[in-house]
């Protein structure tokens, strides 16, 4: 996702508490989130702590408005540029702006079948500390969550969580450190976090995604990991 480097200027949108500590900040002043403090607001549930660092946020307000101009709405620009799949048709019964995108699946299962998910990096990172990548993963099948609060439920935590150590953890103990030191897994695990966003602070609502944080990784699976 390019950003217009000219594009600094605030754009009329709705601006979050923690945005607006963060654009009272210049980068140096800026704290980056390191990985223990990742692990503590992921933890508590603090994700709307979340930040970017205060140039990363202009840009990223102005892509926002940018984007929505353009596209109508980040779910729309995700689909036309960033993930390959095609929706289904939407319902004839339901309005059309109340329905999110369904997509044809494998299984329904999610993460069951790799055709029914995508990892990417995230264009957007938050501002973490060196050695820290941030990812995001799609799917096709939504995870289930809560219907008054919008947060992942328990049993979409087993789900995603049973995913992530046979994904990246099992990856790790078997590929070891950005160093070449072989990992328990214990170790491995704690080189990886990741959290599902509540719904009303989705950026691109409508596509299902997880965050995931890995620190510490060899090149090769950066590279194989960050498309």
């Amino acid at each position: 996702m390019s950003t217009n480097p000219s594009e600094t200027d605030l754009p009329p949108i709705h601006l979050t508490e923690t945005d607006k500590l963060v654009l009272s900040q210049t980068d140096e002043e800026f704290l980056h989130h390191t990985w223990d403090e990742l692990e503590v607001i992921i933890a508590e549930n603090r994700l709307e702590t979340l930040k970017r660092k205060p140039s990363d946020t202009r840009k990223y307000l102005a892509w926002i408005t940018r984007i929505i101009s353009e596209y109508g709405n980040t779910t729309n620009y995700v689909l036309q540029k960033r993930l390959p799949w095609t929706p289904l048709p939407p319902s004839s019964t339901v309005p059309t702006v109340d329905q999110a995108p369904t997509f044809a699946f494998k299984n329904s299962h999610p993460f069951a079948d790799p055709d029914d998910y995508l990892i990417l990096k995230n264009d957007w990172p938050y501002g973490v500390q060196q050695g820290i990548i941030h990812l995001l993963v799609w799917l096709k099948t939504p995870i289930s969550v809560q219907p008054d609060t919008g947060e992942i439920t328990e049993e979409g935590k087993e789900i995603v969580e049973d995913w992530v150590g046979r994904t990246f953890v099992e990856r790790l103990v078997k590929e070891g450190g950005d160093k070449g030191e072989s990992l328990s897994r214990k170790e491995a695990g704690a080189r990886v976090l990741w959290f599902k966003n509540w719904t009303k602070l989705q950026s691109v609502r409508g596509l299902d995604h997880v965050h995931i944080f890995l620190r510490d990784i060899p090149q090769r699976l950066q590279t194989e990991w960050m498309q």
